[in-house]
C-alpha cells in the first residue's frame, strides 16, 4: 500500500505539473500574440499616411521631379503623379476639370483660378526676386532696336499668363501702350518661338536658358532686354481646390514640406539635378546648372508675397480680366503651410 500511495502521489504531481506548464504556455502564447499585435498597431500608427496627389508640372521645372526621384515625396507620405503641361497656366486651368489636384504658377493664373471658384493659394514658392527676373528675356526681330520701335508691331503672349501685364508695364515705361501694338496669343513657349522664327510675331518674352540659347543662335533675332530692367517682379505660388485641402489638411502639409525639402536638395546637388533633367526630358545639363541658382524653390508666405498678389489683382480687376473683385485673404489657406513650415509663414491676415 505504501508503494502504491507513493506512486499515486507521484503521478498526481506529474499531471499537476504538466497542467501548470500547459496553462502557463497558453498564457505566454496569448501574451506574445497580444504583444505582437500591439507592436503592429504601433508601427501602423507611426507610419505616415499616404496621400495620392496629381501635380501639374512643366518640363523645365525640377522641383517635383527631384521630390519624386529622390524619394522625398515617399518619405513624407505622398504618392505623387506628375502631369505635364506646356505652361504653368495650363496646369492651373487643369484644376477646373479635376485633371490635377494641385498646380503651381505665377500670380496671374493663381488669381485667375481663385477668382473663378472654390480654390485657395496654399503657399508662395519665393521666386519674386531680381535674380529670377533676369531669366525672362525679350527677343525681337532685328529691325527693333529700342522699345519705341515696338509700336505697330505684333507681340506674342502666352494665354492665361501674366505676360500681357508685363507688356503693359514695359510699354508704359517707354511712352507706349497696349493700344499701340497687336497682341497675339500662343499656347506655349515653343509655339511663340516658332512664330518669332517665322516672322509671324515681332517680339516675345521667353523663360529658361534652353529656349534662350536657341534664340541667341537664331538669325534675324536678338535680345532687347530682360524683366529685371522693368518694374515687374514675378510672384509664384501653389494652388489647390478647397475641397481637396479640407479633406487632406495633414496630407497637404506633408506635400508642402516635401516640396520645400526638394527645393533645398536641388540647390545643394546641381549635378544630380542636371543628370535627372537630362534623363527625363533631355534638357541639356549645362542649362539646368545655369538656371538652378536663379530659380530656388523655398516655400513660405511673406508680406512681400501678399503685396505681389495684391498688385497683380488690382491690375486684373482694373482691366476686366477678373470681372468681380474679391477679398484676397479669403482665398489664402495657409494653415497646412504653417503646420509644415511654421517659421516661413510671416504674413498675418
Amino acid at each position: 500500500m505504501g508503494r502504491l500511495k507513493k506512486s499515486w502521489i507521484s503521478s498526481s504531481f506529474l499531471l499537476l505539473s504538466l497542467s501548470v506548464v500547459i496553462l502557463l504556455s497558453g498564457c505566454s502564447s496569448k501574451g506574445d500574440a497580444a504583444a505582437s499585435n500591439a507592436a503592429k498597431e504601433g508601427a501602423a500608427n507611426s507610419k505616415v499616411e499616404t496621400l495620392k496627389i496629381k501635380i501639374a508640372d512643366i518640363n523645365t521645372n525640377p522641383a517635383f521631379r527631384v521630390a519624386l526621384d529622390k524619394g522625398i515625396f515617399a518619405k513624407h507620405g505622398i504618392d505623387a503623379e506628375l502631369v505635364n503641361f506646356g505652361s504653368p497656366a495650363e496646369g492651373v486651368n487643369a484644376l477646373f476639370i479635376k485633371q490635377v489636384d494641385v498646380a503651381f504658377g505665377a500670380d496671374f493664373p493663381l488669381l485667375n483660378a481663385v477668382a473663378k471658384g472654390d480654390y485657395a493659394i496654399i503657399a508662395s514658392a519665393g521666386l519674386a526676386t531680381d535674380e529670377a527676373s533676369t531669366e525672362w528675356k525679350l527677343f525681337v526681330q532685328d529691325d527693333i532696336q529700342k522699345a519705341e520701335d515696338l509700336k505697330g508691331k505684333k507681340l506674342s503672349f502666352i494665354r492665361g499668363t501674366f505676360i500681357p501685364y508685363l507688356w503693359d508695364e514695359y510699354l508704359k515705361e517707354h511712352n507706349a501702350a497696349l493700344g499701340d501694338v497687336e497682341l497675339i496669343g500662343q499656347g506655349a513657349f515653343d509655339e511663340a518661338y516658332i512664330a518669332l522664327k517665322q516672322g509671324a510675331v515681332d517680339g516675345a518674352w521667353f523663360y529658361g536658358s534652353v529656349l534662350n540659347d536657341k534664340l541667341y543662335a537664331l538669325k534675324g533675332v536678338h535680345e532687347l532686354t530682360d524683366m529685371s530692367k522693368t518694374t515687374v517682379r514675378l510672384g509664384m505660388g501653389i494652388v489647390t481646390g478647397n475641397d481637396f485641402a479640407a479633406k487632406n489638411p495633414q496630407g497637404i502639409a506633408n506635400f508642402l514640406a516635401a516640396v520645400d525639402e526638394a527645393g533645398a536638395y536641388a540647390q545643394a546637388h546641381p549635378d544630380e539635378v542636371a543628370d535627372l533633367m537630362y534623363k527625363e526630358v533631355k534638357q541639356p545639363k549645362e542649362s539646368t546648372i545655369k538656371d538652378l541658382p536663379n530659380n530656388p524653390w523655398a516655400l513660405g508666405f511673406t508680406q512681400a508675397a501678399y503685396d505681389s498678389l495684391t498688385k497683380q489683382k488690382t491690375y486684373m480687376v482694373d482691366n476686366g480680366i477678373i470681372e468681380k473683385d474679391f477679398d484676397l485673404d479669403s482665398k489664402l489657406n495657409l494653415e497646412p503651410l504653417a503646420k509644415a513650415l511654421p517659421e516661413e509663414v510671416t504674413y498675418k491676415k
